[in-house]
Parts: structure tokens; sequence; C-alpha cells
């Protein structure tokens, strides 16, 4: 384990070495190098930088009427709203953090996910990406808001963060599991965490009821470069590194909705069928799982 000074105002952007293997500097390339307006449009909106997806009924109301010269922009604002809805989900799913406790998001992207979770609970919260980019546009934006004293981000490996060994109240991934092994990806969490800590993930897995992955979940691997694991690997591997599940929940149905309205928008990427596709034939879930550390 690397460690370094996470003193309140050093500068830790490029402090830790980043990619450990070819693929992971490739995937540091990749997120340096993305720019997407689904990305950035929908962040616009109020300053929160997702890298996720949404969940939870559309409100089809707020869409106003097809053909509206505004619809459009509200169909964006909707699509963001979704996707803050389910970052607090995710937060929800940590109990409760007390306010001198520290909070990990492995995989933080731009940080709109920390910077809710230090609204919500008051705490420090420390977010560890491979991309320069992506920390240094994080970090920007918590100076924006004031609150770079308890909110930053670093440009490390998440299978090597500098912390120290059972020092985080909760860790999460938000979408960027599929990145790594996830035994050792567990193993890395349960050691930073504290005995009755909590870490929460939100991802999508194929189905083994399925088989195998299907042609959709190939798809969706080769658009983001990674690598998709089953639900599955999911429970071995935590259970392998005393991470004790206790919710596991299905939302799939929930995420569809923001999918169909995506495919509607002039935001579209051309990954949608394949989401839209798998989830409803059952080859690929949404699921978030909680776990203690025991």
């Amino acid at each position: 384990m690397t460690t370094i000074d996470l003193t309140p105002g050093t500068d830790t952007t490029a402090a830790i070495p980043g990619p450990a293997t070819p693929y992971q500097d490739d995937i540091a390339r990749y997120w340096d190098q993305e720019a997407r307006p689904v990305n950035l449009r929908l962040g616009d909106v109020d300053g929160l930088y997702h890298h996720h997806y949404g969940i939870g009924d559309v409100d089809v109301a707020a869409l106003g009427e097809p053909g509206e010269g505004a619809r459009e922009r509200k169909v964006i604002a909707e699509l963001h709203r979704l996707e803050s809805a389910q970052a607090d989900v995710l937060l929800d799913h940590l109990g409760g953090v007390p306010r001198e406790g520290l909070l990990v998001d492995a995989g933080c992207g731009r940080g709109g996910s920390m910077v809710m979770a230090h609204q919500r609970f008051g705490c420090r919260v420390e977010g560890v990406t491979l991309s320069a980019k992506q920390a240094e546009f994080a970090n920007q934006r918590v100076r924006q808001l004031g609150i770079d004293e308890y909110v930053r981000s670093q440009v490390c490996n998440m299978l090597d963060m500098p912390f120290e060994t059972g020092t985080a109240a909760g860790s999460w991934n938000n979408e960027s599991s599929m990145y790594v092994d996830l035994h050792d990806l567990f193993a890395e969490h349960s050691r930073i965490l504290a005995v009755g800590g909590r870490y929460v993930t939100i991802t999508g897995c194929w189905n083994p009821v399925y088989g195998q992955p299907s042609k959709w979940v190939s798809q969706i691997n080769a658009h983001f470069e990674c690598n998709i694991h089953s639900r599955r690997e999911y429970l071995r591997a935590m259970a392998d590194n005393r991470l004790v599940p206790n919710a596991v929940i299905d939302l799939t149905a929930a995420t569809l909705p923001y999918w169909e309205l995506r495919a509607t928008s002039s935001l579209v990427t051309g990954i949608e069928e394949a989401f839209i596709s798998s989830y409803k034939d059952g080859s690929f879930q949404y699921l978030l799982i909680a776990a203690d550390r025991v």
C-alpha cells in the first residue's frame, strides 16, 4: 500500500502512481480523452457531474409537449434528475455516517457523487480515479463550491488506495467495478474499511441464469473497454473478503425508463439498444449490493 499526506489542502491530484498494468493505462487514456455530451451536458444542469445512469419513473409532465422548443432541454434535465436519484439511493445504503468519518469513492469520475455525499453527511470524502483529467475536473469543481477542505479527488489505482487500514466509515463503487478483478477490489475495500463499515456498489452485471454473457453484454464491454462480471462473481468475491451483504436489490426495472428516455434524446451514443435489449431479455441486470465489513 502506498500512503501519502492527506492533510486538508494538500494537492494530491497526481501524487499517487496510477496505472499498474497496460490495461489500466489504456483505461486511464480512455477516460482522459472522454468528453461525451451525455456526461457533460447533464452535469451542466446543476453542476453535479456523474458517470453513471439513472433510476426511477420519468416525470412525463416535466418534459412538455412533443415538438415544443424547450423539450430537449427538459429531457436533459430529467435524465440528470434520474442520475442524481441513483446516487441518492446508493448514499441511502451507506447508513449513518459520522461527520468525522471518511468516505471513499473508488472510481470517482468527475466527482458528482462525492459532492452529494458531503452535502448529506458533512464528512470528508476522498475519490480515486485513474484519469488525471477527471481528478483535475472534480477538484476544480469542489474549489468552486468552497468544499475542497472536505472533498478531494486524486489519481490512484483503486486496488492500492492511499488510506490507512480500517480508517474508512464507508466506501463505494458506482459503475466502476467492471474495470478490475473483483477479488483484488474487495480485498482493498475490506482493508480500508473499519469493522462495521459499509460498502455499496451499483453495477451492471450479467445474469448467470442466462448461461453466458449475451451479445448485448459483449457490445457494452467493447463500447466501454470494460469486463462486466456476473452477479455470482460479486457475491463470491465479497464472501471471500469479509464483506457480508445486507441488501441485494435488483434495479433493472427502475433503470429502464432512463434508458428509454435517453434513446429519444439528442445525446444518444449508439449503446442504448444494447442496454435496453439486455435488460429486457434478462441477460443483464442492474444491481445494488450493500455489504458490511466483519
